[in-house]
């Protein structure tokens, strides 16, 4: 036990070293920190710093999971690589480096809440920029420690003179990220990148070149431009905003080339403003500007901006694209406010009424076999199939507004004073209000202050108000005013031509059918705290292990499997049950994911439905795997991997997953208990079936 404390705590200093570079990798860390020892003045000088901001932050008790990334230790290594690489190690600088790299911790963690709270923007490198800043500005006054300590930096400079200067000048860039200007060092970085992340090692050198050829174009030497160590700043904006905080795409590889063409002033500025001090520019042009556009594509809600990024930029678009596949809808996702099967007759940016402020709108009528809406010749009230229809509540919550006694408008009648007729409008307790509007005269049963929940009859489909025939008219809506703007909502847990959708927009003529969890398979997939379920793996009719999950709750809440070698997230929501993701390496564990990433809480034999997997699940070869992630950044369709779920009988599941791009096709077969979960899953040659299952109750 102790053992893992310690590999622990090294593994936590080590990830400081990979976030210099935007990786979470101990491993890479480890690299970078034997790197930093071709200089041993700026290895030990970093060791030190890190290591002094990590303990003190175990004695202020910072919880792991805030260190264990390496995010708050970073800058405490940057700076002590600055010191190590301006001061000989001596007591005096031991004890400098020390009190350095605890201050910039401290600096970090105050900089990180205000730059979180009122920008809504990373500090990036700023705290090491500052204090290293603050250091070199103050050395004029140690001139013991200054005297005793200055010295040259020449290491494996036999190298420069084998490479072009064009080659050997992004080495050294690299190297110079880590406060080891030298080709060597910055071949390391690139294998290292290029093992991680090729999306990152990919940026680097177009950010690395946009910037130097600019700069030699500006200056009239390139030459001149290809000897400037300080280009570093250009590797990194193109990482940062390629990869990192946008989500690596053509749109985000454009953005990064522009921020680095800006960047070139900027840096060419710092380093005469900075000069005259005799302190470096350090990695300041990259967080002005890397800060700069990140502040200004929040304001613009840029769609492409990474809300969660993972260990790498492959990872962070694995995670996005997958994310927008599986959940298309909104977080404004309501019920359809009927049941039976209606027809959307007008959506969104609708061709008659559903324009500007109001484009956020559905109408739905009833059609028939034929695709008409009346019977007759549709001249009265009573032709038309949608007329006097009970209209239900789509969400659970308060009554705010009802109008009830305006009459219906006969065929080719309209009323132009009362637009939205008799209507009631719904405070969600999401924060939004839904109005739905033209039903019939004096059948709304509800009264202002009731609590409806999801289904709740409210009253019947109607012609009151601007509406040519009679339909449900519904909006979602941000203020409890009659006919108030409308914004974006979306529909879950419906059927259309047997196909389950979650939460989705259906399109005009689209028909639509309401559908509500069944309870017995609702209960079925309900796991609970501390539940065990053992289960065979058989591969080729060979039992090979067992493995054990246990169902755990994450820090956010999330429950998940754990089998001490995987983790697999789940939950429930708009009548589906989800795998969200899986963490690990436990490859059966990720078989259920693979099999069933989602199931309909229906059941109804035929019924089918549509799921994404992630390229880094699908796929197993790693090669492979990296290659296409690439690619996939600039076009995103090629990392698609579907997943169709089908009910064949009540109790067993057909999956299929599907790749054309990649020429995948794989078939599961899913046996539900009768009882709870999941009985068995045949996928190819392996069979994982249930062997028990077992709770301690131990609240």
């Amino acid at each position: 036990m102790e053992i893992n404390k310690i590999l622990y705590h090294i593994k936590a200093v080590l990830n400081s070293y990979s976030e210099v570079i935007f990786l979470q990798s101990a491993t890479g860390g480890f690299f970078l920190f034997l790197l930093t020892f071709l200089n041993p003045n700026v290895g030990f000088a970093g060791l030190i710093a890190v290591v002094s901001a990590y303990l003190f932050a175990r004695f202020l008790n910072m919880g792991k999971e805030f260190l264990s990334s390496g995010f708050y230790t970073y800058n405490p290594l940057l700076v002590g690589l600055s010191i190590g690489y301006l001061f000989k190690i001596t007591p005096l600088t031991i004890f400098f480096t020390m009190v350095s790299g605890v201050f910039t911790l401290v600096f970090s963690i105050m900089l990180n809440s205000i730059f979180y709270t009122y920008l809504r923007v990373p500090i990036l490198s700023f705290p090491f920029v500052f204090i290293s800043s603050t250091i070199y500005l103050a050395v004029s006054s140690y001139s013991n420690l200054f005297v005793n300590s200055f010295y040259p930096h020449n290491f494996f400079s036999f190298l420069e003179e084998n490479v072009p200067v064009y080659i050997a000048s992004f080495f050294k860039s690299l190297g110079t990220i880590i406060f080891t200007p030298s080709v060597i060092a910055g071949i390391v970085v690139s294998v290292i990148l290029l093992f991680y992340s090729r999306i990152l090692f990919f940026l680097a050198v177009i950010g690395y070149y946009t910037g130097a050829l600019i700069t030699g174009f500006l200056t009239g030497s390139f030459n001149q431009s290809f000897s400037d160590i300080n280009f570093f700043n250009f590797i990194l904006i193109s990482m940062a905003l390629g990869g990192i905080f946008l989500i690596p795409s053509v749109k985000s590889y454009i953005i990064s080339i522009t921020a680095v063409a800006i960047s070139i002033t900027m840096l060419s500025a710092a380093e005469v403003f900075w000069s005259f001090y005799g302190v470096p520019a350090f990695t300041f042009p990259f967080n002005f500007i890397t800060i700069s556009f990140i502040y200004v594509l929040g304001l613009l809600s840029f769609p492409m901006v990474a809300r969660y990024i993972r260990k790498t930029p492959e990872e962070t678009l694995d995670f996005y694209l997958t994310s927008l596949n599986r959940f298309r809808g909104t977080e404004r996702g309501i019920y359809l406010p009927f049941s039976g099967k209606w027809t959307v007759w007008q959506g969104f940016d609708g061709k008659w009424t559903h324009k500007g402020a109001w484009r956020y709108a559905y109408d739905f009528v009833i059609t028939d076999e034929n695709g008409k809406r009346f019977k007759g010749d549709g001249l009265r009230l009573e032709d038309y199939y949608a007329y006097r229809k009970p209209v239900l509540s789509p969400v659970r919550g308060r009554i705010v507004k009802v109008i009830n006694d305006l009459p219906d408008n006969q065929i080719g009648q309209v009323d132009k004073v009362n637009n939205w007729g008799n209507l009631v409008i719904i405070q969600d307790e999401r924060g939004f209000y839904v109005e739905i509007s033209h039903l019939s005269q004096y059948s709304i049963k509800v009264k202002e202050g009731d609590w409806v929940e999801i289904g709740t009859f409210l009253g019947l489909c109607g012609n009151s108000g601007y509406s040519p025939e009679p339909h449900i008219h519904i909006q979602v809506q941000l203020t409890p005013d009659i006919g108030g703007y409308t914004v974006p909502f979306s529909f879950v847990s419906y059927i259309s031509k047997n196909h389950f959708f979650s939460n989705d927009n259906p399109v005009e003529g689209e028909i639509l059918e309401s559908v509500y969890p069944d309870k017995g398979l609702d209960m079925k997939m309900n796991f609970i705290l501390d539940e065990e379920y053992i289960y065979e793996v058989f591969v080729h009719n060979k039992k090979v292990e067992e493995i054990k999950l246990t169902v755990k709750m994450g820090i956010d809440g999330t429950f998940y499997f754990d089998t001490g070698k995987g983790k697999l997230f789940f939950g429930k929501q708009n009548g589906t049950f989800y795998f969200y993701r899986y963490e690990g390496n436990d490859r059966f564990l990720k078989l259920f994911f693979v099999s069933l990433p989602k199931l309909p809480l229906i059941k109804k034999k035929n019924l089918f439905w549509e799921d994404f997997i992630p390229i880094s699940r699908a796929l197993k070869n790693p090669l492979k795997r990296s290659l296409v992630l690439f690619l996939a950044s600039f076009n995103h369709k090629l990392a698609q991997v579907s997943y169709e779920g089908q009910f064949l009988e009540d109790n067993l599941i057909e999956g299929k997953i599907v790749s054309k791009t990649l020429n995948l096709k794989e078939k599961a077969f899913i046996f539900l208990s009768e009882e709870k979960g999941i009985k068995s899953i045949q996928f190819g040659e392996i069979l994982i079936h249930l062997k028990n299952t077992k709770r301690e109750d131990n609240l």
